[in-house]
């Protein structure tokens, strides 16, 4: 089973959803990087369980221990290992599926590809994994800091509600002042009602999460197989619930005449090369071209719902599956620091392969030592 992602910057999570506990290790993350502890645990505040009636009701506080690669307030250079203990878990609640598949979830492929699954909330399969995806993209973020970049996501759908505005007519900082994450609060307000009636009926949602990048210069991605958008879909596609992801025009753009999509270049005021439009969400040919970095991820209704479903057991018999437990009625609100987290791990390690791209950037950086 594969837990590590990247390249240079690479990170390894490990824990089931009722296990002891989760955590990740971080490889490769540069020494002397100033270890924000706050910073860290207001990112996995984001995303932990019983933010609000809209969101599981799993008690969680998600606080992280520090095991490795930290000294005196900096990173190490060595790998660093962080630890979030379970402390609310109620296995009893999934006694009663221990021989069922339940509809669109994990239980059925696991048990075919493994031959044994752990069905208390899901193993390995649960989204409770994504807590150490955040703690290291907390770190991936406090990297990237350095380098002027800033990572906003925001909830732009839930279901059928869609914010209308393009993001630079909106003040995404609003996000984080209401419970469903959207930064236009009339919006948001219609889609906190829309899944708390979903819940009410025992039923789940979908949405969508959009994400800006800003301050990311010209030249990070690979041009073949890494291509930075592939990258980014890779990460963003590994998210559970997850099932769509476009970037810049996306889908879109395929509607589009040439004429009418390409985007034109341009010279600056200060001699920075730009581009009149930006169909091309930041990146051209696998690389980032300096303008903002703009993609969408789709998020599919939750699977288990309080609901019988049809479903078969272990032994391919016919059972109705009900269902019990703690589950968000829409993921979206809280997967929001979650495509954030994926993005920056992503460009950081982009970030450190591009130190290398060429001899002169090679020699620029050994002349500082």
């Amino acid at each position: 089973m594969s837990s590590t992602y990247g390249t240079l910057f690479k990170l390894s999570t490990f824990g089931e959803s009722h296990g002891p506990a989760i955590g990740v290790v971080v490889d490769g993350c540069p020494a002397g990087l100033s270890f924000d502890t706050d910073f860290i645990q207001h990112e996995l505040d984001r995303r932990k369980p019983g933010q609000s009636r809209i969101t599981t009701q799993r008690r969680e506080a998600d606080e992280f221990e520090v095991l490795s690669g930290v000294f005196d307030g900096q990173t190490q250079g060595t790998p660093i290992a962080l630890l979030i203990r379970n402390t609310d878990q109620r296995s009893k609640d999934y006694g009663h599926i221990a021989e069922q598949f339940r509809p669109s979830h994990a239980d059925y492929t696991y048990q075919a590809k493994y031959g044994s699954r752990d069905y208390r909330g899901g193993g390995r399969s649960s989204a409770r994994e994504t807590a150490a995806r955040v703690a290291a993209g907390a770190i991936a973020k406090l990297l990237l800091a350095q380098q002027g970049v800033q990572i906003q996501a925001y909830v732009s759908q839930v279901g059928k509600l869609k914010v209308e505005k393009p993001y630079q007519e909106m003040n995404l900082a609003l996000a984080e002042e209401n419970a469903v994450r959207c930064p236009d609060p009339e919006i948001a307000e219609q889609m906190f009602q829309y899944i708390d009636e979903t819940r009410k009926r025992g039923d789940s949602i979908g949405g969508v999460v959009d994400c800006i990048v800003t301050g990311v210069p010209a030249g990070w991605g690979e041009p073949v197989f890494d291509k930075l958008h592939a990258e980014l879909g890779k990460a963003m596609l590994s998210i559970n619930a997850v099932k769509g992801f476009e970037y810049g025009s996306g889908f879109a753009g395929a509607e589009l005449y040439g004429s009418q999509h390409n985007d034109e270049f341009y010279t600056d005021a200060d001699g920075r090369v730009r581009t009149k439009t930006n169909q091309s969400g930041g990146i051209q040919g696998g690389i980032s071209n300096g303008e903002d970095i703009y993609f969408r991820t789709a998020f599919k209704p939750v699977a288990t719902i309080m609901q019988d479903q049809d479903s078969v057991d272990v032994h391919g018999q016919p059972v109705t599956v009900s269902g019990k437990g703690r589950h968000d009625p829409c993921v979206v609100p809280r997967a929001v620091p979650i495509v954030e987290a994926m993005a920056a791990l992503v460009l950081a390690d982009m970030y450190l392969r591009n130190q290398v791209s060429h001899v002169e950037k090679s020699k620029a950086e050994f002349s500082k030592i």
